[in-house]
């Protein structure tokens, strides 16, 4: 045992967002995770998941997706059972996106949009996007397993302006890309 800390195990990632006003196209904010193999932490991820989907061994799930915002609480919730999570992948990277359809749109154009981590009780960290208004993406965590196999969070919002697909391809690229 090389100390005390036990690492982060369970991550419940949420969003949430109000829905789109009268007569406008409905808002969809989706949750994004992808699995990098320690061979390659910054290459092409494992796998990804997103909406209607899950990790191949169901470590990573989404257990609520909304497709308008509609609804009290949190509109989708995804789970991280990084403690669960195969020896080969050393990094994980999630995120929210926003879709593209019927019309472009942008973190400003969301209404009241907020994302929460937690492990348990303990809320890890809280935003509201402000920093990346201008991005239709963005990364909202990045957790990487120690030599001990420990999980440890890196915090940090990251733009980017991309469509569904193009975020999973850029989402984990080194911070200087």
């Amino acid at each position: 045992m090389s100390g005390l800390n036990k690492g982060i195990h369970k991550v419940e990632l949420a969003v949430k967002w109000d829905p789109s006003p009268a007569g406008q196209p409905p808002t969809d904010l989706d949750l994004v995770a992808a699995a990098y193999p320690a061979t390659d932490p910054y290459g092409d991820p494992g796998y990804v998941v997103h909406f209607d989907s899950r990790s191949p061994d169901g470590t990573i799930s989404l257990n609520r997706d909304s497709l308008d915002g509609r609804g009290f609480g949190w509109d989708e919730v995804m789970t991280l059972e990084l403690h669960r999570l195969d020896r080969r992948y050393a990094r994980v990277v999630a995120g929210v996106v926003i879709q593209q359809r019927p019309a472009r749109r942008t973190f400003a154009g969301v209404l009241n949009p907020a994302v929460r981590l937690r492990e348990g009780y303990t809320v890890l960290a809280e935003d509201d996007f402000g920093r990346v208004l201008g991005a239709t993406a963005a990364t909202v965590a990045e957790f990487v397993r120690d030599a001990d196999g420990e999980w440890t969070f890196r915090p940090g919002i990251r733009g980017y302006d991309t469509d569904p697909a193009g975020f999973a391809r850029v989402m984990g690229a080194p911070h200087g890309s």
